[in-house]
């Protein structure tokens, strides 16, 4: 999250909540915190969940509600971990525990099935696999959006081949790697009939509008203001028009956004390193002339109307 996004929320006290996923990758590994977790943190979270009377569920039921087009309860969080390091199974696991707290861990099978270090062995995952959900999140974690239909659909096909193997059922829930994709990728993961796909871009749940083949995640690493992500209200009936795919040149030219309800007339828009911009909307069409440059590989444009909030993600 850039500062400019970071001093947005802190200076939106009032937003609403939604349904909320949360994301871990390494808990008390400090060799690499912008993914590691502590567990004096973790613990932090899980009782202020306890004290506010937030309910903690299985993945699987948000799911649920958003194939049922039904509004996820404000006060639902469901808790995942992504990649299968070994530290979740011996610093973070023992915490889930210790709360009782379902939550579903989504595996890059590779770093398993090859015995890397770092990460959980298939004996863990049958282990773990006692207390929550374990899912897919491709074989060898690469950047399908740099890879051709053909490699794509091998990388998939092994990895649930293996988790088929060894774990003895068919994953029923995806993550892309890096939480990145664009249309002609899920057209290719479209056709393995998961029952909900997800990303990892902060946002919330709203149910009756979140598409179950891209629900956001919100990542809770280091620090993370998790206290105002529970704020977030999801901006429903937005479609983004342009940018569709990472500028070449790296100049973000124009943003162009619909929205479904026709009445607003005022939103903002958020481009990385560029922070928001005010924006007129008529007849629900933004087209903002932003010729903005840019300079992250991967950046964050999106829309605000209302204190409700849609991000999506454009990756080199």
């Amino acid at each position: 999250m850039t500062r400019v996004l970071l001093l947005f929320l802190l200076l939106s006290p009032y937003l609403l909540s939604d349904g909320h996923i949360f994301v871990y990758h390494r808990f008390d590994d400090n060799r690499y915190p912008t993914t590691n977790t502590s567990t004096s943190e973790l613990k932090r979270e899980f009782e202020y969940f306890k004290q506010h009377n937030y309910k903690v569920v299985p993945l699987i039921d948000i799911v649920d509600k958003i194939k049922a087009n039904e509004k996820v309860p404000d006060k639902w969080v469901a808790l995942t971990i992504d990649d299968g390091f070994k530290s979740f199974y011996t610093h973070g696991l023992p915490i889930f525990k210790q709360y009782g707290y379902p939550f579903t861990l989504f595996i890059a099978v590779k770093y398993t099935e090859k015995k890397y270090k770092d990460y959980v062995s298939w004996k863990q995952l049958k282990e773990i696999a006692k207390h929550g959900d374990v899912e897919f999140h491709t074989y060898g974690h690469g950047h399908y959006g740099q890879m051709s239909d053909s490699e794509i659909k091998a990388d998939m096909d092994r990895g649930l081949e293996l988790m088929k193997k060894h774990l003895d059922y068919d994953p029923r829930l995806f993550v892309y790697a890096y939480g990145e994709y664009d249309d002609r990728v899920k057209k290719v993961v479209d056709q393995y009939n998961f029952k909900a796909v997800f990303n990892q871009n902060i946002g919330a749940v709203h149910g009756e509008c979140s598409d179950a083949y891209d629900i956001d995640r919100s990542a809770l690493v280091g620090k993370a203001p998790f206290k105002l992500y529970l704020k977030f209200k999801e901006l429903c009936g937005v479609s983004f028009q342009q940018p569709l795919v990472y500028p070449k040149d790296k100049m973000v030219r124009t943003v162009e956004v619909t929205l479904d309800d026709k009445t607003i007339t005022d939103a903002e828009i958020f481009i990385s390193n560029n922070g928001w911009n005010r924006v007129k909307v008529k007849n629900g069409k933004i087209v903002y002339k932003a010729n903005k440059r840019v300079k992250l590989n991967r950046i964050k444009i999106g829309v605000k109307v209302k204190n409700r909030i849609k991000l999506m993600v454009l990756s080199k």
